[in-house]
């Protein structure tokens, strides 16, 4: 799908995607000097407000990689094959920019991320997928 066509497509109805972002809390390495992770929340709550819900965990097993934001798709989204999409290492605006943008466009199953986000995409564990699907 071309970027063009990516940006026309219409919003679904329904449910929006939601997503998850953890920061490093309950046990995971220390924040990183100089991003202010309360700006970064804040920043994502707003420009999510209306489109999808932002919850924070402090926990999804994978330290190594924070920030991590969980993008879940609409129940349009899940229909249409749309699956969650892990994403790691999110500690760039201009990442999170990128992410906030094609969930406000409909996320996974309604519209193909951008290219760049295929730097920080990467597959949990098994349990922590089933973990989560629980919820």
């Amino acid at each position: 799908m071309s970027k063009r066509s990516r940006r026309a497509a219409p919003r679904p109805r329904g449910a929006p995607p939601h997503r998850t972002r953890w920061r490093g809390g309950g046990g995971g390495p220390p924040p990183l000097s100089g991003l202010d992770h309360t700006a970064q929340l804040r920043d994502l709550r707003q420009a999510l407000d209306g489109t999808a819900t932002v919850r924070v965990t402090n926990c999804l097993d994978a330290c190594e990689r924070a920030n991590v934001i969980v993008v879940q798709p609409s129940a349009e989204g899940r229909k249409n094959g749309g699956r969650p999409v892990w994403l790691g290492l999110v500690n760039d605006p201009d990442a999170a920019a990128e992410i906030t943008t094609w969930v406000r466009e409909g996320g996974p199953g309604i519209t193909d991320p951008p290219d760049i986000l295929g730097l920080y995409a990467f597959q949990p564990s098994r349990r922590i997928r089933a973990e989560l699907h629980d919820e």
